[in-house]
C-alpha cells in the first residue's frame, strides 16, 4: 500500500520519496532551495535530544527541519528493491 506520510513521520535511519510539498511562499521556496523536489529520496538521520527539530539526509547535505514544516511535506516510504530503491 502506497500511502503518502509527513516527512515527520519517518524515524532515524528510514528514508521516503518526496511526493508532495503542502507549503506556500517563503518555506515552498526554501524547501525547493534545498532540494526537496518530487522523487528526492530523504533519509531522516537523527533527531535533536526534545525530538524538535529533525536531522535528514537531502541530495548530500544534513538539513534540520522542524516538525510543524516537515509534516507538510508528503513522502512515501522508501523500500529497497521496490520501484524507488
Amino acid at each position: 500500500m502506497n500511502t503518502l506520510i509527513g516527512l515527520d513521520k519517518l524515524a532515524p535511519g528510514e528514508r521516503g520519496v518526496i511526493k508532495q510539498l503542502h507549503t506556500f511562499g517563503g518555506m515552498r521556496r526554501r524547501f525547493l532551495d534545498i532540494g526537496l523536489t518530487q522523487n528526492t529520496v530523504v533519509e531522516c538521520v537523527g533527531r535533536s535530544p526534545g525530538g524538535d527539530p529533525s536531522a535528514y539526509l537531502i541530495r548530500g547535505a544534513v538539513i534540520a527541519i522542524r516538525a510543524c514544516d516537515s509534516r507538510n511535506i508528503k513522502v512515501l516510504r522508501y523500500r529497497e528493491g521496490s520501484a524507488w530503491g
